[in-house]
């Protein structure tokens, strides 16, 4: 077999995608040029020479045909005009959910944000079955759910309401005590999201992505979004249920590291515990909300479907290939 050096490739593939082109306009240019050979009173060597000259500096007449000299995809006059052979395709209408997202929402295909807002980077499509998670692509994950512009947005949410109930008495009000929440919402959300999607996990070995069941009535798949806070998959063995090491474990050593930063009046055993059982009731509250998502989003958006692109895949891209499999329950 023949090997390249890879900056050599290019060229190769340029070369063979123009063999046939090539041919064929050798073949066009040397018949015409047997006639003209003859109508000059060439002699017979001569008109030997001339028949055997390449096509690349043989120059056809007016009368050779635009088809005769095409190459690959090379553009044709019609009518007058240009006209390419393979024309670009029409940008995709605006979509309501973006690029990234998904358009086959009654398959319990999932997007990339819910409602501009919640970030949704954890949640698996329905029947899909994905090779596990390296750890690069564990903290990759945590980031995207961390510092993502719905993120921001998503933790802003979170803080006005903390600010409203005045949870944290000593932050205050006004501006000021705004800030104060926000920040500090942002540091939990951050360091929880770390703590639960990868560096646990990596320990563990576990999957921290959200497997949408997406089939069964409403309290089957309720149980299901739930429970997922106790069961996730491993590494390993991908259709194999394990206990959900890293949300419970992880929630908890996020909620212990806040003490760190918060008031000293908020950092008792009382106060910490009660901030581990908020950040998991968060997480199964969110995992309601992933698993109904595409029933939603159907009901919302369904008419635009044609102008989002499949999940994985950015606007006008490839489509990307997937494996059907059922989700463990």
């Amino acid at each position: 077999m023949l090997k390249f050096p890879p900056w050599l490739s290019p060229f190769v593939l340029l070369v063979c995608a123009g063999v046939p082109g090539v041919l064929s306009l050798t073949t066009s240019v040397q018949a015409q040029a047997v006639p003209a050979a003859k109508a000059s009173g060439a002699s017979d060597s001569e008109f030997a020479d001339a028949a055997a000259l390449p096509a690349m500096v043989q120059f056809p007449d007016a009368t050779t045909t635009t088809a005769s000299l095409s190459l690959p995809d090379a553009p044709r006059i019609v009518d007058g005009s240009i006209v390419a052979v393979n024309p670009p395709a029409a940008p995709l209408a605006f979509s309501p959910l973006g690029p990234g997202d998904t358009d086959d929402y009654k398959a319990g295909q999932q997007t990339k944000r819910i409602l501009f807002i919640i970030p949704n980077f954890r949640s698996v499509s329905v029947d899909a079955k994905l090779k596990p998670l390296s750890v690069k692509q564990k903290f990759g994950l945590a980031t995207s759910d961390s510092f993502d512009y719905s993120s921001f947005i998503y933790v802003g949410l979170l803080a006005g309401v903390d600010f409203a109930e005045k949870s944290t008495p000593e932050f205050h009000q006004g501006m000021a005590g705004y800030g104060r929440y926000y920040w500090h919402d942002f540091a939990d959300n951050t360091i929880g999201n770390y703590m639960t999607e990868a560096i646990v996990p990596s320990i563990t070995h576990e999957d921290p992505r959200y497997y949408t069941l997406g089939r069964g009535g409403l309290f089957k798949r309720t149980y299901y979004a739930i429970s997922r806070l106790v069961i996730t998959r491993t590494d390993a063995n991908p259709d194999k249920n394990t206990f959900n090491i890293s949300e419970i474990v992880g929630n908890g050593a996020g909620a212990g590291i806040s003490n760190f930063y918060y008031p000293s009046p908020e950092r008792t055993w009382t106060k910490t515990g009660q901030k581990w059982l908020l950040e998991i009731g968060l997480d199964g509250g969110s995992n309601i909300i992933k698993e109904f998502w595409p029933d939603v989003a159907h009901a919302l958006f369904g008419a635009s479907k044609e102008s989002v692109a499949p999940e994985g895949q950015k606007t006008g891209s490839a489509p990307a290939p997937t494996s059907p499999a059922a989700p463990q329950q």
